[in-house]
């Protein structure tokens, strides 16, 4: 018998009990998910804190950046997470000095995951003073 990952939350728990194994499974493919963002401008640049939660199950499957946008798509910055976060969910990452253009007043805000790559669901977060 060959189990394939479904998509559904529950696939883990369903392949344990057909295995018997009578253990959770890690899930299979979940997109990492932004929890919390908080976001300060000092000498005209920004810097975001970023709180994220996946569940990181080591180097094969981890969450692995994050990337502030304008709402039009364009990438304002990156933050590379270099290593799983096993042990420490959910987990907070700061990026400073990214450069916002005057004239916008909320950015996107989306993560990634070295499996499943970016994340469909955006944080859209509005811009304190602007």
């Amino acid at each position: 018998m060959i189990l394939r990952p479904m998509k559904s939350q529950l696939a883990p728990w369903i392949a344990a009990g057909l295995l018997g194994l009578g253990a959770a499974l890690p899930a299979f493919g979940e997109a990492p998910e932004i929890t919390q963002v908080s976001a300060k401008e000092t000498g005209g640049t920004w810097r975001f804190d970023v709180t994220i939660a996946h569940p990181d199950t080591g180097w094969g499957h981890y969450a692995d950046g994050w990337e502030v946008l304008s709402p039009d798509g364009t990438r304002l910055g990156y933050r590379e997470l270099a290593h799983p976060h096993v042990n420490e969910q959910p987990f907070t990452r700061s990026l400073s000095g990214v450069e916002i253009p005057a004239d916008l007043t909320e950015v996107e805000i989306r993560a990634r995951c070295n499996e499943t790559g970016w994340s469909e669901t955006r944080f859209r977060l509005a811009l304190p003073g602007r």
